[in-house]
Parts: structure tokens; sequence; C-alpha cells
């Protein structure tokens, strides 16, 4: 049986990071699982509450499990943005791996104070269960933006990711250095790119001491994406690129198909164009090849 703690251990050591990728839907996860047994690397799947609510939470952390079973293939479970303890509680009782517990809208006390009980009451349901703490503001919303000012705001320090991680016991830490959810337009038609702020979160990770997770990745530059993985990125999170190249590939296929209604026929071409994401993703993030069982 894989071990999620350890297999990010690895990649740690390796130089590399996971892949964590959006899902709402089959084709999403199809898209997901092919392409990372293709490569052979561990994924991580997530759901946000909202994305959770749509599929089912028991449902997915079932059909997840299934996949690993049967295949034996280390793809992870992860309760995405998650604001209340009871979303938490539900997550945890359903079997996901992991789980970001999101209160980085709060105060920086109050966030410490919330997550800190979060911590100790979901390692009491399960304490293989990795928890994830956020600081700083990256936005909210996995969407095409018309503009954002949160790049240029709300970054972390590394006192910040020290203090927190020191006073909360999490196993991951979500900070900004530069990441943003979602994308502008500009970057959607590939004129601009998120660039990172290395420095800081070679600082955070020598302050915090945890693995690091890149929330908003999506639409930034490939080449601050290897930088920060080896300033301590362990974790890359991609959903809105895997939305855009999901609603491009249906399109695709219904204008080639225009009559079609057999669902099973319309949306292969919708999974190719999402593997294509998230195959590119997974060979950048290891550039410098993890294989799963080595």
């Amino acid at each position: 049986m894989y071990v999620l703690r350890e297999l990010l251990q690895e990649a740690h050591e390796s130089g590399v990071a996971i892949g964590h990728f959006n899902i709402s839907d089959l084709v999403l996860l199809k898209a997901a699982f092919s392409s990372a047994q293709a490569l052979n690397v561990p994924v991580l799947v997530g759901l946000s509450e909202g994305e959770r609510e749509f599929v089912g939470t028991r449902q997915i952390a079932a059909f997840v499990q299934s996949l690993r079973e049967e295949f034996g293939f280390p793809i992870f479970l992860n309760a995405d943005h998650t604001h209340s303890l009871a979303k938490g509680v539900e997550a945890a009782q359903a079997g996901f791996d992991s789980i970001v517990f999101d209160l980085s809208a709060l105060p920086f006390e109050e966030n410490v104070c919330q997550t800190k009980q979060a911590v100790e009451a979901l390692k009491a349901i399960n304490p293989s269960m990795l928890v994830e703490g956020e600081i700083g503001d990256i936005g909210t919303g996995s969407v095409i933006h018309e503009s954002s000012s949160v790049l240029s705001k709300g970054l972390s320090t590394p006192e910040e990711a020290r203090q927190f991680v020191e006073s909360t016991g999490v196993d991951i830490l979500a900070p900004a250095v530069g990441n943003m959810h979602g994308m502008l337009k500009s970057m959607v038609q590939g004129e601009t790119k998120k660039h990172l702020d290395i420095e800081r979160i070679a600082a955070i990770k020598r302050a915090a001491q945890v693995f690091l997770t890149l929330h908003g990745g999506s639409g930034t530059d490939d080449e601050d994406l290897r930088k920060a993985i080896r300033a301590g990125i362990n974790i890359v999170h991609i959903n809105t690129e895997l939305r855009v190249a999901w609603r491009r590939g249906l399109e695709q296929s219904l204008t080639k198909q225009s009559h079609e209604v057999v669902l099973y026929k319309i949306l292969p071409s919708v999974v190719d164009s999402v593997k294509e994401v998230v195959g590119s993703r997974l060979k950048l993030f290891n550039s410098r090849q993890l294989v799963h069982g080595a």
C-alpha cells in the first residue's frame, strides 16, 4: 500500500513535486489517472467543497480507492480548500488521504487557533491523514479573472510560516508566494504568465521545515515552477488549466460531431484534451523522474 507522506518525502529528496489536479467529473479523473500511469508517477486528485458537493464525498473516495486497489497505483485523494471542521470531518470519515483546511481569510491568530483545533480533531479520526494549512492571500476561485491585485499583496513571510507550523502542527503548508487562484484572460491566451518569489519560497521552507504546496499553479511560468520545486515546493495544484482544456475539448468534439448524442462517443476527445495538459505538467514537475516503487 502506498503512503502519501512517504512519497512526498521521496519527492522532496529527489527534487521533484507531486502534481495535484482538481476533478469534478469522471472525465477529469480519467485524464489525471491515465496520464500519471503513462508516466509512472504518483498523482493527487482533489476536490473543493463545491466539487465534493457535486460529485459526492463518499462516492469519489470509493472510486479513487478502487483505482488504487485494482491497479496498484499511487493515486491519492485530497479534500481541497475546506473551510469548516464539519466538512473536514466528513472527508476524514470518507477516507480522504489529505485535507487543505483553509482559514486563510481569517486574521492570522484566528487561523492558527482554529487550524490547531482542526488538526487535533481530524487526526483523532484518521491519524494518517495529512493536514494542510494556508497563510497569506492567493485569492479565490479557479476561474478566468479580468484583473487581480492578489499577485502583489498578502505574501507570506518566513516568520509567519514558522509560527503557524509550530503552533498548529500541520503536515503541509500552503504559502502565498506570488501565486494566485484562477487565471487572467491574458494567461489563457498565452500572453502573460504568473511569476513566483523563489527566494521567499526557499526562506519559508527553511523556516517551516514541512512539505510546501503551491496553490494556483495554472498559468505559471514553466521555469518559475522548476525553480520553485528546487526551492522546496512539494505539491503543485492545477485546476483552471484543466477547466479550460475540458471546455475546449468539448467544444471541438461537438463541432466535429454536431449530431452525436452518445456521451461515451463525445467525451473521449475531452479526456484527451485534459490529458494533454496533465501530462505536460506531470513531466515538468517530475523533470528528475520519480518512479513509484523504485
